[in-house]
């Protein structure tokens, strides 16, 4: 029987702990971030799925502080592109050794650096290993990915941060587990769910007219009753946290500001070539040429939106857009993807201080992992990625903002059906997000092993033969 319950404890595939008991426990902390610290860091490898504002620095940082001062080596600290800086100030705010390195060589107990740089770091200077805004990972290509994969199998201690929207597709899940040493993406495919594509109906959906289709090789669902094991086996490896009430704290300070979001639709001067008068864009192709249409127009209205506000961004997606906007704005600033990383650096943390009134740059230059909280103004053309959206919005609608923030969205009537989408798949991470944090509550209260306190009472027909 024995042997029966060790083979279920393997087929389990429950993370067990590789950590260590907490040695240092910053006063600055949050009780619930206390919480989160003392378990990842008796886990040792794990992941903390924090909202925006709930702190993930302090807690990575109190992380890095014990895996060093167990190990005696230093801590690397990966981070996006120009969120360093602001990481290694709050680092020196809260009395931790940290500085920033470019060349591969340790340069503090607690080691930052931007993801791009990790090939010049080797592996066995450090003692653990700190992804920040870890969600990024997915979206590397296949020779980077691998970079990173390939640093983190060879570390001890490592831990994953990000505060995206929701780890609202299993690719998320996936990646993270494979980084922390358990499944791998295909393995969790493999164990928890199936694919839909099984059928023939799906499969011929997904080729039709003999081309693959957009999206249509991550339909799966849930095996019969693999779903509670999944978030079992989640919970055995991760934490997610939106507001400190979701571990039962007081929420405090922590309550968000007003969110005030405006929609402008913008009509196009001249209509598309070929056509007598303007009609509304229908399907990708249509959209990204009345984009491409309706630029001038576009970016005009945005710096009329932000003419009063004493500091605001505008978030483009499109070079042309990007230096329309920087001409149309007085005094603004734009941080394009040709800048040099030491001159995004240097552009992000004047804006970052207060010294540049208006900011433009594009989502995935500047949507990870900085906090604005002294702007709460933005402008926003919408596009269907809803990670891109959040995560920008989130730059300056976070805890700690003490303004209501106003995002004006700026769109065409052909943009619309992309808005209606964003939306939908805003509420759509919401609901994912609910029941990711109900699930892993639930794993959580599963009594995973039986203490007998019962003295154990032998027959004296047994006693007696002993």
């Amino acid at each position: 029987m024995a042997s029966y319950r060790d083979f279920l404890a393997r087929r389990a595939q429950l993370s067990t702990e590789h950590g260590f008991d907490p040695t240092v426990m910053p006063s600055h902390l949050f009780d619930f971030q206390r919480e989160l610290v003392e378990w990842a860091v008796r886990q040792g490898r794990a992941a903390l799925f924090a909202d925006c504002g709930m702190g993930k620095t302090p807690m990575e940082l109190a992380w890095a502080e014990n895996v060093h001062r167990h190990t005696g080596r230093p801590v690397l600290l990966l981070t996006p592109l120009a969120v360093g800086f602001q990481i290694v100030a709050e680092a020196d705010k809260f009395g931790h050794n940290a500085a920033l390195s470019r060349t591969g060589e340790p340069t503090a107990a607690i080691t930052v650096t931007n993801y791009e740089q990790l090939s010049k770091f080797n592996p066995s200077d450090y003692g653990g290993v700190v992804c920040d805004e870890s969600s990024a990972i997915k979206s590397f290509d296949g020779a980077h990915r691998a970079i990173v994969t390939e640093f983190m199998r060879r570390m001890p201690y490592r831990l994953l941060g990000t505060a995206t929207a929701a780890p609202n597709d299993y690719l998320e899940l996936g990646t993270s587990s494979e980084a922390l040493g358990e499944l791998g993406y295909m393995d969790m495919l493999t164990k928890f769910f199936v694919s839909e594509q099984r059928t023939a109906t799906h499969r011929a959906m997904a080729f039709k007219n003999g081309r693959r289709q957009h999206g249509s090789d991550g339909v799966y669902r849930f095996k019969g009753h693999a779903e509670q094991p999944f978030w079992r086996w989640v919970s055995s490896w991760a934490r997610a946290i939106r507001k400190p009430s979701d571990y039962g704290y007081d929420d405090g300070r922590f309550v968000l500001p007003a969110l005030d979001t405006r929609t402008t639709l913008v009509e196009a001067r001249r209509a598309a070539e070929g056509a007598l008068f303007d009609v509304p864009a229908n399907g990708l192709q249509e959209e990204r040429e009345e984009t491409r249409r309706t630029l001038q127009e576009r970016c005009e209205t945005a710096a009329e939106k932000v003419t009063d506000a004493d500091s605001a961004v505008l978030w483009c997606h499109l070079n042309d857009e990007s230096s329309l906007l920087a001409k149309l704005v007085p005094d603004a600033v734009e941080v394009t993807g040709s800048d040099t990383p030491d001159e995004k650096e240097a552009k992000l943390a004047a804006f970052t201080r207060g010294e540049i009134r208006h900011l433009v740059t594009k989502p995935r230059i500047g949507a990870w992992g900085l906090n604005w909280q002294h702007c709460h103004r933005m402008t926003y053309f919408p596009s269907h990625s809803y990670e891109q959206y959040y995560q920008a919005v989130r730059r300056s609608w976070r805890f700690g903002q003490t303004e209501p923030v106003l995002v004006d969205l700026i769109t065409t009537p052909g943009g619309e059906a992309t808005l209606t989408n964003l939306q939908r798949k805003a509420a759509a991470a919401d609901a994912m997000f609910d029941a990711l944090l109900q699930h892993m509550n639930d794993a959580l209260q599963l009594q995973r092993t039986y203490t007998y306190t019962d003295p154990m009472e032998v027959p004296p027909w047994l006693s007696a033969t002993s």
